[in-house]
């Protein structure tokens, strides 16, 4: 079975053009500190995080993309990496839960009100 997946981009840098040139990337950080939260907290069978090398949306970032089969995809822009990331995997046990993917949104962390940048209909197969 296949597991619900967080596309995190490690190439990401909210900081300005110079430093976006200087690893470590926010991207990286935040990869890092997703996966130490996960580690210790969150739904190691059922959720894989995944960096990726860019989600094209470098003027928002820091950017992570949510998906699985038959449930809808989630893009998230403009995210902290230190004060967003429980909140993300708390989104993301949301998710995993709901049969359908689809979040009420009182039940989304404030936080990342703001960051929610789509919701992109499932791909349905026949």
């Amino acid at each position: 079975m296949p597991k619900h997946t967080l596309f995190v981009c490690k190439s990401c840098h909210r900081s300005s053009e110079e430093a976006a040139k200087n690893p470590p990337f926010d991207g990286t950080l935040f990869i890092d500190k997703l996966n130490t939260l996960h580690i210790e907290n969150f739904l190691h069978d059922e959720l894989e995080i995944q960096p990726v090398g860019c989600l094209w949306a470098c003027s928002h970032a820091c950017v992570v993309s949510v998906c699985y089969p038959d449930k809808p995809t989630y893009l998230f822009t403009n995210l902290n990496p230190e004060s967003s990331a429980v909140a993300l995997l708390e989104f993301m046990k949301l998710y995993i839960n709901s049969s359908k993917g689809t979040i009420p949104w009182k039940q989304v962390s404030e936080i990342l009100h703001s960051a929610i940048f789509a919701q992109i209909p499932p791909v349905v197969v026949d």
